[in-house]
């Protein structure tokens, strides 16, 4: 379905915060890989979720949940048997999986996204899995993927860091439960080291002991370990909340959002820094972040490194603010469900804003006057895409149509509920 967005002049109101995507896959990975029942309150319902949810199950762990949690029996390092396993849209799930999946005989990753997970590579980690000792059958780096693994190898292991941290990830899940001792080594640059962050906050919850350098390109991972069956509470989520700040900021508003922790080890809390150094007015105290938007911002410079996932959304602000932009060190954000610099900017010319790219860098020239709209904006079925383009389509002079913008639904189901709750203007069309 589409989504028209039309330009509104106000938002007012207080939601709470989207639970964290990140921090749900990472519980519910560690919970099934567990001997022994966990609990996870309030986690984050998404197609990403559900995917991890779907394949867990199939290779045997137990779920039941209710409106707040959800209590997850674990297969431990004995995964069931499964000839096929859907991640869906999810690059995370995929690369996550693709490493538990070294404890299995054979297994198939299929793709029912041709346009967007199908172009993703994952080069880097197949390389490492593969010097670990485990077959994989591969189209250039792409799905559909098959690994025929059962005992892979600890010790040495080296894999890149420069297209995603998810494959450094997905080794630090699978290598606490071989029997050597590993260490990993991340060669290049490693990309969202703050995401890093997250999975060994989440491996130290559920008792995993690993030693990691100061810059995280080092770890020292000790075999024979077993992750233990806990009780987690999934925190508010960032990335979802960088578009409902960032339309909060472009308009004349008073919004308030809930349960996005002051202390939290998501990058993407520093969306709420580069709103304030845009000179938007707002508040950070006691997990509540609150708004009062004049639509008057100044431009900046930001190294999107640091928060990845609310670039798009931060961008969507710099469009209107007060001189020009840049937003560095961003490359990693080529390889997502689009390519999110050279499309997300393509899809911004046609509502009226004035960007350009680089390799690495998004530019924008602002336009505090505002965008024209009034245009058909592809959003190449990228979630982050649609909340951006959104933003901008609040503040344009005619309305915008965002296509496909269903696939919201990826990490924030009711992303547009809660805009229409604050008082957007935006209506669902076949």
């Amino acid at each position: 379905m589409d989504m028209i967005v039309t330009p509104t002049g106000r938002l007012q109101g207080e939601i709470q915060a989207l639970s964290s995507k990140n921090y749900t896959t990472r519980y519910l990975l560690v919970a099934a890989l567990a001997d022994g029942t966990s609990t996870i309150r309030y986690p984050a319902h998404s197609e990403d979720s559900d995917a991890l949810r779907r394949c867990v199950r199939d290779l045997g762990a137990v779920i039941e949940e209710d409106d707040e949690k959800i209590v997850i029996t674990g297969f431990g390092k004995h995964p069931r048997l499964a000839k096929e396993l859907d991640v869906g849209n999810a690059g995370a799930v995929l690369r996550f999986l693709m490493a538990v999946a070294a404890l299995l005989p054979e297994v198939t990753f299929v793709n029912n996204y041709p346009e967007s997970l199908g172009k993703r590579p994952h080069d880097d980690l197949i390389e490492a899995l593969q010097d670990m000792g485990v077959t994989i059958e591969h189209r250039e780096g792409k799905l559909p993927i098959t690994i025929r693994g059962g005992a892979p190898r600890g010790g040495k292991i080296r894999v890149s860091g420069s297209v995603s941290s998810q494959f450094l990830s997905a080794l630090l899940f699978l290598t606490p439960l071989l029997d050597e001792d590993s260490e990993i080594e991340v060669l290049h640059d490693l990309k969202s080291k703050v995401v890093v962050g997250q999975t060994l906050e989440v491996l130290a919850q559920a008792g995993i002991v690993i030693e990691a350098s100061e810059d995280l390109m080092h770890y020292c991972i000790p075999g024979h370990q077993q992750y233990k069956a806990q009780e987690y509470t999934v925190q508010g989520d960032y990335p979802g909340s960088a578009a409902i700040l960032a339309a909060a900021a472009v308009t004349e508003s008073d919004v308030t959002v809930r349960r996005l922790l002051e202390d939290s080890k998501q990058g993407e809390r520093a969306v709420v820094d580069v709103l304030k150094a845009m000179n938007v007015p707002l508040e950070h105290e006691n997990g509540v972040v609150r708004v009062r938007g004049n639509g008057k911002l100044i431009a900046g410079e930001f190294d999107g490194d640091a928060f990845t996932d609310g670039v798009l959304a931060m961008v969507a602000a710099a469009v209107f603010a007060e001189g020009t932009s840049r937003f560095y060190n961003v490359e990693n954000l080529r390889y997502k469900e689009c390519d999110r610099i050279t499309d997300y900017l393509n899809e911004l010319r046609k509502a009226g804003a004035n960007v350009e790219e680089k390799r690495d860098e998004i530019i924008v020239h602002g336009r505090p006057e505002g965008v024209e709209g009034d245009v058909e904006i592809d959003a190449h079925f990228d979630h982050r895409v649609i909340m951006a383009l959104t933003v901008v389509g609040l503040r344009a002079a005619q309305p915008i149509r965002i296509k496909d913008a269903h696939h919201v639904a990826k990490s924030y189901p009711n992303y547009f509920d809660h805009l229409r709750a604050l008082g957007a203007q935006v209506q669902w069309v076949e």
